[in-house]
């Protein structure tokens, strides 16, 4: 199951999505120790799912609320977008949907394919500091927290093939459920009792 600091990542990740900056502010001072690198990491996520300006908003608010500690040595590391260690991970999340799902986003503008893969999946998703298990989790509660139920059904089988649960998939969801309109979660829990399964596995 998901530890005390996999859930709070969870919230955290969630509430800058959706801008709650009540509940990320929250989610810092609640902190105990100076944020760790996992909690650097999942900030660097936020603009994939909700854009810069609410990433910029981010790190106002954690700023203010004590900060995000000090980096690690090679944290920073000023890589460019690396298309080939995206396509690993993308093939990973993605299973034998890989080829479909990446001549599609290629299909709709080659560029945009490229900015997934290369920056999306290889400068940020495949950095060290958390592991694909975790962001995928990550991602499945603030897609439901969108409405985003076609990506939320990818993501919440990507958990699965990167190694969580479908236990975790739920509980993932169910930490940032005060966050999500109560339909939008119903629909949402839908989703990833449906598709937070392992391959072969019955719905």
């Amino acid at each position: 199951m998901l530890d005390v600091a996999e859930r709070q990542l969870c919230r955290l990740f969630t509430a800058c999505v959706l801008g709650r900056w009540d509940e990320v502010e929250r989610e810092r001072r609640a902190l105990v120790a100076p944020p760790d690198r996992a909690f650097r990491e999942v900030v660097l996520m936020v603009h994939l799912f909700a854009g810069m300006p609410r990433q910029v908003e981010a790190y106002e608010v954690l700023d203010r609320a004590g900060g995000l500690g000090t980096l690690e040595p090679g944290e920073a590391t000023g890589e460019g977008d690396q298309v080939e260690r995206g396509r690993a991970l993308f093939g990973l999340i993605y299973g034998e949907n890989r080829a479909a799902v990446e001549a599609r986003l290629y299909g709709f503008h080659p560029d945009f394919g490229r900015f997934i893969l290369g920056h999306a999946y290889g400068r940020v998703l495949a950095r060290e500091g958390l592991t694909p298990r975790l962001r995928e989790l990550l991602a499945v509660g603030a897609l439901a927290a969108m409405g985003q139920e076609r990506q939320l059904a990818s993501h919440a089988r990507g958990a699965v093939h990167a190694g969580a649960s479908k236990d975790e998939v739920e509980a993932a969801l169910a930490e940032v459920q005060a966050l999500i309109e109560p339909e939008r979660y119903q629909r949402g829990l839908q989703v990833v009792l449906r598709f937070a399964r392992a391959k072969g596995q019955a719905e």
